[in-house]
């Protein structure tokens, strides 16, 4: 059975034919899009501000995910560090997404970390191991790798195409799982 917990007035919304492994957990305010997949003891926590999750997107083993919070710094309301992931997107085992925002085609390599409010533009890969700090723009089109991370070069048309056939075997691997 999967782990779906609401949190205060809101609980999780689920799209068509989403794969939710049995060991994830998944609370609060968050929109998970079609076709997508949440694999083996994924943390999602939507409690603090909300988690959008686009369609055919991943997340893999052992990653968590969550937000930075709404409130108020010196008297001054402001809106926190939601987190917002695209379609297509393939996020590696182990990696933490921390209120950031993530394009479309983008993969994250495993064990890397993205923090506050750092956007990472369409058709982007990011390195294993890699560290986003908060606040940093990745343009689109490039390689990513570091700690912090640094543009290493261009992406190849080829591995540009790979991006959408990583998130189409996720997909296909999800639906596997879904007949078991």
């Amino acid at each position: 059975m999967r782990q779906l917990q609401a949190y205060l007035n809101t609980k999780p919304i689920i799209g068509k034919d989403v794969y939710i492994d049995e060991s994830a957990r998944i609370s609060g305010d968050v929109v998970i899009g079609d076709n997508s997949s949440i694999w083996f003891h994924v943390s999602i926590r939507g409690d603090i501000n909300y988690i959008r999750i686009g369609q055919r997107t991943n997340i893999q083993d052992n990653s968590v995910l969550h937000v930075g919070n709404r409130g108020y710094d010196n008297q001054e309301q402001h809106d926190g560090a939601p987190l917002i992931i695209g379609d297509d997107v393939t996020v590696g085992h182990a990696v933490v997404l921390h209120g950031c925002t993530i394009g479309n085609r983008v993969l994250i390599g495993m064990g890397s970390i993205v923090l506050d409010k750092a956007i990472i533009d369409d058709d982007c890969m990011i390195g294993a191991g890699s560290l986003v700090p908060p606040n940093k723009h990745l343009e689109s089109g490039y390689l990513y790798l570091g700690s912090p991370v640094r543009q290493i070069r261009k992406l190849s048309d080829e591995e540009i195409i790979n991006l959408r056939q990583s998130a189409d075997h996720y997909v296909k691997t999800a639906q596997n799982y879904a007949l078991t």
